[in-house]
């Protein structure tokens, strides 16, 4: 997956689902991981040569072995903030699985697209938002949320001496989490998140002679936050250091871009961003994070397009796809039927937290989705999920019947119904504008769902308010991620589409 449609720096580098953005540099070449939580597989990698134009190489857990989600693993649970560094010819990459028998873990390569080693255990490592820095003799530090710190051997998870705690930032801030450690010039950096990771998220910053410190706190904390403000982009936070082709400082973090009305719901849930860092008295001072094309001192790539369709042809699926907490070969499958998904069901519906289910993320703020399904065998259909308790989805049974369901918190309704003679059908779901007349409480979107005819001609059989699919109304960490799924017997997949749309 390339982010195409990026216009710049700063409108996000890898738009939707996509927070929690860990870097490094290695030689000419940048490497990026992010948060997954409940998705298999887990930490999608990718590469960039400008930090701008990132493509989705892998992702670093694609094995049971590496990654154990199991069922009643919560949505926004699981995979939790990684930090991803190159450190002695290997790429090292720690995470926390708050998931049921998790814990932090810490996983290798040579080569960032895979495959990555299984995972070596850290017990003695409590928390979540580890990260790791080694210093001029070797010495590996774990920092992680708190903030408190330990120095590690990486290798077997042994933790050398007992954790300490170190600066915590801005007194009587919550939540601070996310920290990073950096050797720029004579001091070592301590970089953390606070104030969490809604309108509140801001970056903060310290400095000390060692990586233990003492840490002096910057008079100018937090360094970033868009709290209070009527910017387009907000909840800015999360951040990880890195140097430019041309040598400046740039931070990549996350943010959301909340919609309509009052409070402003985000869709796609938290993205990457790219932000300038200059240096001033020894201390980073973070430019312009926002929407507007941004000029950068290095030539920038123009964006590959990523292709609009998915024929399923047999072998692996591509880098973007994901599933439920599991990713069964017997349930997921190209190879069934020539160039055609196959989904065996499991759970019922998408009430269930088993459900089989491939998805991917909505990217764009306006998109159209399509898919043609046979359901001969079983029922499935096309749907938008944020998470069990908050889906939409146009359902095909073997008899012909199309149904549109919506769950909102506790309730489920069928909002349409239609049958069609039995056969193939290609459904649609697509963003459509907000209700009018405009208001304090008008939603970001509405989503159709409907079929089309084998001339092609579209039928629209509901539109629902996109508000409900929000992270303002269903908490949690994810963004919304438009999926295939069987809720009986099998059901295959011709092809699937998603296209961006102008809004």
């Amino acid at each position: 997956m390339t982010a195409s449609a990026v216009p710049s720096a700063t409108s996000p580098v890898i738009p939707g689902f996509h927070p929690d953005p860990s870097v490094c540099r290695v030689g000419e070449d940048y490497y990026l991981v992010c948060s997954s939580f409940e998705y298999f597989p887990g930490l999608p990698v990718f590469h960039s040569r400008d930090l701008v134009n990132w493509t989705q190489i892998g992702n670093a857990l694609d094995r049971p072995s590496q990654l154990d989600l199991p069922p009643d693993t919560p949505s926004s649970g699981g995979l939790y903030a990684p930090t991803l560094r190159h450190h002695d010819g290997r790429f090292w990459l720690i995470v926390t699985n708050v998931a049921s028998g998790g814990g932090n873990m810490v996983y290798t390569a040579t080569d960032p697209a895979g495959p990555w080693s299984d995972p070596v255990r850290v017990p003695g490592v409590p928390g979540i938002d580890p990260d790791l820095a080694w210093d001029e003799d070797g010495t590996c530090w774990c920092t992680y949320a708190g903030v408190a710190q330990v120095r590690l051997d990486p290798s077997t998870g042994e933790i050398l001496g007992e954790p300490y705690p170190v600066w915590s930032g801005t007194p009587g801030s919550i939540a601070p989490e996310a920290p990073h450690l950096y050797r720029i010039g004579d001091h070592w950096y301590l970089m953390l998140a606070e104030g969490g990771t809604e309108r509140g998220h801001s970056v903060s910053i310290a400095r000390g002679p060692s990586p233990s410190g003492p840490f002096e706190p910057c008079p100018a904390n937090p360094i970033l936050t868009h709290r209070g403000t009527n910017k387009p982009v907000q909840n800015t936070g999360h951040a990880d250091l890195v140097q430019a082709p041309d040598g400046s400082w740039w931070m990549l973090l996350l943010a959301v871009r909340p919609q309509g009305g009052t409070p402003g719901w985000h869709v796609l849930g938290r993205e990457t961003f790219l932000a300038p860092v200059s240096w001033e008295d020894g201390w980073p001072v973070i430019g312009e994070v926002g929407v507007e094309r941004a000029e950068l001192p290095w030539p920038v790539a123009a964006p590959t397009p990523e292709p609009e369709r998915d024929d399923f042809e047999p072998g692996d699926l591509a880098h973007h796809w994901i599933s439920l907490r599991d990713r069964p070969t017997e349930l997921v499958s190209t190879k069934e039927r020539d160039s055609w998904l196959t989904l065996r069901a499991r759970g019922a519906s998408l009430d269930e937290p088993d459900v089989v289910l491939l998805g991917r993320r909505q990217q764009h703020l306006a998109f159209r989705a399509r898919t043609l399904i046979d359901t001969a065998e079983g029922s499935g259909g096309l749907a938008v999920r944020l998470d069990e308790f908050h889906h939409y989805s146009i359902e095909a049974t073997p008899g012909g019947r199309l149904s549109v369901i919506a769950r909102i918190g506790s309730l489920r309704t069928v909002t349409a119904e239609r049958t069609l003679p039995a056969g193939p059908v290609t459904l649609f779901v697509r963003t459509g504008p907000a209700p009018e007349p405009h208001g304090a409480r008008t939603g970001p979107d509405s989503l159709v769902f409907g079929f089309e005819s084998a001339d092609g001609t579209a039928t629209e059989l509901a539109t629902l308010d996109g508000r409900y699919l929000s992270t303002e109304v269903a908490g949690g960490f994810t963004g919304r991620v438009i999926s295939l799924y069987a809720a009986t017997g099998t059901a295959h997949f011709d092809w699937f589409d998603y296209a961006p749309l102008v809004r």
